[in-house]
């Protein structure tokens, strides 16, 4: 048999047993018991015979005719509530079972049923009675639903198992091997080696020297100056494209096919460059896959320790939980809290209504409040309402910080589309990202660029890559892709809603400002921009964002044509002088200013990012 069973079991005795407790020919514990047995997922036709049952055992018949009527009453008031509301409040039982014993003990005095029976004890009876259902509820859901053993789970939105992160940490420990093994075979190669040079000669040789009749005399022993004259022909080919006078000279006074040779020779020449280019390529991109594998080893390992599973260590909290959703008619199949790497927590549970009704998420997630004495939210793509049906849901410890975005941005005159890309992102665990990408040149090319460089960040991001390793992948899509000429900036600034800490990321692109009040910060960067080298320079710097701050990003298209030795404290004199605190207004003055160094013009693609960040 089940524990609840044994569990349940256990109550109808105590049901039984309560009856001996009286005072005065007071017996306070039979409706008190009940009540709070009653609300709770109990038989309750076995319940109220096995407390009627105890009455007959030890109660006088005309206490036991009181409390028999006490209980039914108790119980049809938590039915119709029930029926009404779709749920029963504690408090709303409590009353009904001290207001139950306080009418029949008047009833009983007024019929003098009770000798000498006074208001004030019945007073005090349902005050203890009521007061009992109070205190003992909570106790009693938790001896019933907070020692079960959570079950391991892993459904749509699940987090992985003890046993699942065991196997995470050996895949990342097979993904890491598989990348130090590309990265062993990474070997770049800029000229040629001995034996290389070797097969060239020995070619060149096979397709010239073998139909003439000096052959054996030219090659037969190893100190022929033909051997020092192919060698200086290789170099000279390798450093000017075609051989030196000097060297076409001596070969034309040595050998009568000379020309032959150097055509030969040059073609030879030209098509090992090119293998040895397409040598390099595959070099590189071995290099990319070192980097990606090395990546997928990395969010493997991030992924097996990114939640620790404390239900255990938490189980009062959970029972708190669960009793506080009982109260609101929902029924908890699953309840898991897990705590992240930054110490905050997540609840994951699957609960459905008890009585078919739509409950609100928001009703749950005071309930989530109440019980784990934290401030919690729904995350983030939880439905609204809960019915009949087995739903999951999610519960995040909420953030100390919000912050609201803005943007701005022009087309260059006489283009159709910007070559500018932007987005924000709230991600899991309290980040919100903003990220703006300038493509190369502007147009619908440099638009495409853009908007990959965008989507790409977006999609590893949301999948739960850190912020270098997604910028680095991106980097690692956009070589592998091999456009020339085509290239784009990363400018990512990612927001710790719970701290305040502020992250920067610039791969090329155009300077940062922070504005607090009358006072500007600016953060720049000098590297290059992202899809040139597989090997990406990533500038990073932190700062700490407090109460009413903006962050500013802007592309190049904003700087360049200012037309000023220092566009950058041009900008930063700006923002100082504007005084809104709306970020998209922010944005559009800062393009408005811009236009009165241009004379009204958009040479180029204008794009402003502004979020600010405040305290809830």
């Amino acid at each position: 048999m089940k524990q609840e069973k044994w569990k349940e079991i256990a109550l109808y005795g105590v049901a039984v047993l309560v009856a001996k407790g009286g005072f005065a020919g007071c017996y306070p514990l039979i409706p008190g018991f009940f009540a709070t047995a009653y609300m709770e997922n109990l038989n309750r036709t076995l319940l109220l015979i096995f407390s009627i049952f105890g009455m007959a055992l030890f109660v006088p018949v005309q206490a036991m005719a009181k409390y028999t009527m006490v209980l039914l009453l108790t119980s049809v008031v938590i039915k119709l509530v029930e029926w009404v509301n779709k749920s029963c409040r504690t408090y709303i039982g409590a009353w009904a079972a001290g207001t139950g014993v306080l009418l029949l003990t008047m009833a009983g005095e007024l019929m003098q049923i009770r000798n000498r029976a006074m208001i004030w004890m019945g007073v005090m009876e349902a005050m203890f009675v009521g007061a009992m259902v109070i205190v003992l509820a909570p106790f009693l859901h938790y001896f019933l639903e907070g020692n079960r053993q959570p079950s391991r789970w892993n459904r749509e939105g699940g987090i992985t198992t003890p046993e699942h992160g065991e196997k995470l940490h050996t895949y990342a420990k097979s993904f890491n091997g598989l990348s130090q093994i590309f990265s062993r075979m990474e070997r770049f190669k800029n000229n040629f080696e001995p034996e290389e040079m070797g097969k060239m000669q020995q070619e060149i040789a096979g397709k010239i020297c073998m139909s003439c009749n000096q052959c054996a005399i030219c090659w037969q022993e190893d100190t022929s100056p033909m051997y020092e004259l192919f060698y200086r022909l290789f170099h000279s080919i390798e450093k000017r494209g075609g051989a030196e006078e000097e060297v076409h000279q001596e070969l034309s006074d040595y050998c009568p096919y000379s020309e032959n040779i150097i055509e030969e020779a040059v073609e030879i020449f030209e098509r090992a460059k090119l293998n040895l280019a397409w040598y390099n390529r595959l070099l590189e991109n071995r290099g990319i896959i070192a980097e990606q594998l090395n990546a997928m080893a990395y969010i493997m390992e991030d992924c097996a320790r990114e939640y620790r599973d404390i239900s255990k260590q938490e189980a009062r909290l959970l029972g708190a939980v669960k009793y506080r959703l009982k109260e609101r008619g929902i029924v908890t199949e699953e309840m898991h809290l897990y705590q992240r790497k930054n110490g905050r927590v997540s609840l994951q549970i699957t609960a459905y209504s008890k009585w078919g009704n739509c409950i609100p998420v928001k009703e749950l997630a005071k309930a989530v409040c109440q019980g784990l004495r934290r401030d919690m939210v729904p995350g983030k793509y939880v439905r609204s309402l809960i019915g009949k049906e087995e739903t999951f849901l999610t519960f995040e410890e909420d953030t100390m910080y919000h912050a609201l975005q803005g943007v701005a941005r022009l087309t260059k005159d006489h283009a159709q589309v910007s070559g500018d890309s932007f987005s924000f992102l709230e991600l899991e665990g309290g980040e919100c990202v903003m990220a703006l990408s300038d493509g190369m040149g502007s147009g619908i090319n440099a638009c495409k660029e853009s908007e990959m460089v965008i989507e790409l960040i977006e999609k590893f991001l949301e999948a739960g890559f850190q912020k270098e390793t997604a910028i680095r992948m991106m980097n690692s899509a956009m070589v592998i892709q091999g456009e020339e000429g085509i290239f784009s900036t990363v400018d990512m600034a990612a927001m710790d809603l719970y701290t305040g800490i502020c992250e920067f990321y610039k791969i090329g692109a155009a300077a940062t400002f922070i504005k607090r009040g009358e006072e500007v910060d600016c953060i720049s960067s000098a590297s290059l921009p992202a899809g040139i080298f597989h090997q990406l320079e990533i500038e990073k710097s932190s700062r700490q964002l407090q109460d009413g701050d903006f962050v500013i990003q802007v592309t190049d298209g904003v700087l360049d044509y200012l037309h000023v030795p220092m566009p950058e404290e041009t900008l930063r004199e700006i923002l100082e002088t504007i005084e809104t605190n709306n970020p998209t207004q922010i944005a559009k003055q800062v393009l408005e200013r811009i236009l009165l160094f241009t004379a009204g013009k958009v040479p180029d693609d204008m794009t402003v990012l502004v979020a600010g960040i405040w305290e809830k």
